[in-house]
């Protein structure tokens, strides 16, 4: 939990997607979508996965019931949180809400 404090603890934002490996018909197009995010965003965000059942003790502290779930951190504070599938476009403008 401390790596993952010092994670969003950083000054630009970061989006975390977090997911389940056994959904893998999801994860190919949701892993498109955060490629095209994160190369959107080059520099400017952090754009990070995290497997909810390799991080069980996470997933369960930050309440994650709906996969995928992303979260936008700034600053160690969480700026928006959302479960459900989201489209490049929507995550990218929202990403930059917070540069």
């Amino acid at each position: 939990m401390a790596k993952f404090g010092e994670l969003i603890g950083s000054e630009i934002p970061v989006l975390i997607d977090f997911y389940a490996e056994w959904e893998e018909d999801k994860s190919d197009s949701l892993h498109d979508i955060l490629r095209d995010v994160a190369a959107a965003l080059g520099d400017k965000a952090k754009v990070i996965k995290i497997d909810i059942d390799k991080n069980e003790t996470l997933a369960n502290a930050l309440r994650i019931k709906g996969n995928p779930t992303f979260i936008i951190y700034k600053s160690g504070e969480m700026k928006w949180r959302q479960s459900g599938d989201q489209d490049a476009n929507t995550l990218i403008g929202l990403v930059r809400q917070y540069l």
